[in-house]
């Protein structure tokens, strides 16, 4: 039909005739090579179309063999050291300090005295209530002569023993009000600065200076609340300090036994001798809990996880292509997880290319990571 067009083209229009020519001259080669080059090109195209999708759908991944491996449960905590007992002192009086018997920065001992408040009327006091009680002794001690020989009344000899027992207890009074005259520690530990001088008017709401007690330290930190029912006292943590290499070990003494409602987190504490008071109170420590060790576990890079609703899975590879597993997880590091259900020792484990991956899907071992 082209060509019949074209030739009555060339009869009525003279003027086309070279270019008709040319193009009928093309398209006649076109109609004779075609049936020898053309299915040849066409279906060389379609091969080299279909071996680029092949090796497409050829994904190059990274493979795990899965070997027993030893699996430790470990928590990390923020905590704070703490001193084992802290105490701002002051007295139980008021009155003008006349003695200050501390060095700041010192260690006292249980019971040393401190400071002292002037107390001389309180010591007149006892010596007038002292005279009085050894003169009714000896008046108590003639009328119970005469009682015995009825010489007076048991109402009369009654009498005495009163005035001689509020005598002794006035004497008690005054001891114990000049008691509160003196500033005792009230137990073994470190005086930091004092707040006041002598001479100075003191009264209880006066701060003197700051008792601390540094051996032993007490580490308080928090943990999770499920692992609440996993901690007891004795249950032994290790912490760290800036500016030491080392790990220091203590032991879980108290546990709240309440759980913190807006961080869903336990308080705990430790106890940590400090013998040579290395530390000081207030420091921050890195806390770490082993709660748990599994020797011959199951334990996977986390990155291989594929989480889905109806749980977590994993892809194996098997004769050349991947093959998707469900799983069940135990304890989580930071790096791997256990795997309780689903994989096996000297399973092939996928762990690159996660996203690209689908069921039967081919792919290429690129590199296998065999770790004991």
């Amino acid at each position: 039909m082209f060509l019949q067009f074209l030739i009555v083209l060339v009869m009525k229009k003279k003027k086309f005739r070279p270019l008709i020519t040319i193009l009928t001259t093309l398209a006649i080669l076109i109609i004779i090579l075609y049936p020898k080059f053309g299915k040849q090109l066409f279906s060389r195209d379609e091969d080299f179309t279909g071996s680029t999708e092949r090796q497409r759908q050829i994904l190059n991944v990274s493979g795990f063999i899965i070997n027993p491996s030893f699996l430790t449960e470990q928590i990390n905590s923020n905590g704070t050291l703490m001193p084992d007992e802290e105490v701002d002192l002051s007295f139980e009086t008021s009155g003008k300090i006349t003695g200050i018997f501390f060095n700041e920065g010192t260690s006292v001992k249980e019971g040393d005295l401190l400071a002292k408040i002037n107390d001389r009327h309180l010591q007149a006091q006892l010596l007038k209530l002292e005279a009085e009680k050894k003169l009714l002794e000896e008046k108590e001690f003639r009328q119970r002569a005469l009682l015995e020989k009825d010489a007076i009344s048991q109402e009369s000899y009654d009498q005495i023993v009163t005035e001689l027992q509020t005598t002794e207890a006035d004497i008690l009074l005054v001891k114990a009000r000049i008691l509160e005259t003196e500033l005792r520690a009230p137990f073994d530990g470190r005086i930091g600065l004092r707040y006041i001088s002598e001479g100075s008017y003191a009264s209880p709401n006066t701060k003197i200076a700051r008792l601390v007690k540094i051996k032993p330290l007490k580490i308080e930190f928090s943990v999770p609340e499920r692992y609440a029912g996993e901690l007891e006292p004795g249950y032994p943590i290790t912490f760290r300090v800036d500016g030491y290499n080392e790990m220091f070990m203590a032991n879980v003494y108290a546990i709240d036994p309440k759980v913190d409602i807006n961080t869903r987190t336990i308080v705990v504490r430790a106890l940590y001798p400090n013998r040579n008071e290395e530390h000081k109170p207030g420091r921050f420590a890195g806390v770490s809990l082993t709660l748990s060790e599994i020797k011959d576990a199951i334990s996977v890079p986390t990155e291989a996880l594929i989480p889905e609703m109806d749980g977590e899975k994993v892809y194996l590879y098997k004769n050349g292509k991947a093959h998707k597993v469900a799983i069940e997880t135990g304890i989580r590091t930071e790096s791997v997880i256990q795997i309780v259900k689903g994989l096996s020792f000297n399973d092939t484990l996928i762990v690159s290319g996660i996203l690209q991956l689908r069921e039967g899907l081919p792919v290429t071992l690129d590199t296998l990571i065999n770790k004991r």
